[in-house]
């Protein structure tokens, strides 16, 4: 299990980026969270086998939304993040 959380800068908010991660999370298998936070970024929290998480990190990378664009990603493996068994978007 891998533990995975990230705050992704860009044009990440009002394009579909949390709907289209959770799309792609939900394809590869990944579990977490996926939220807009107030200084413009999308923050997530994601778990699930290496090579899904490696893979998930790679489409986030190149933005799931069309119309996003992925300027920077701050990512950190954290093994106390809370064990999560679904993909949800809050606020």
């Amino acid at each position: 299990m891998k533990k995975v959380k990230l705050t992704v800068k860009g044009r990440v908010q009002g394009v579909g980026f949390r709907y289209m991660t959770k799309t792609v999370a939900d394809q590869l298998g990944v579990f977490g969270i996926v939220r807009n936070e107030s200084d413009g970024s999308v923050y997530i929290e994601a778990n699930g086998e290496p090579e899904k998480i490696d893979a998930f990190i790679e489409e986030i990378r190149k933005s799931p939304s069309p119309s996003g664009k992925v300027e920077h990603i701050d990512l950190t493996e954290d093994a106390t993040l809370p064990t999560k068994d679904n993909f949800s978007v809050s606020n």
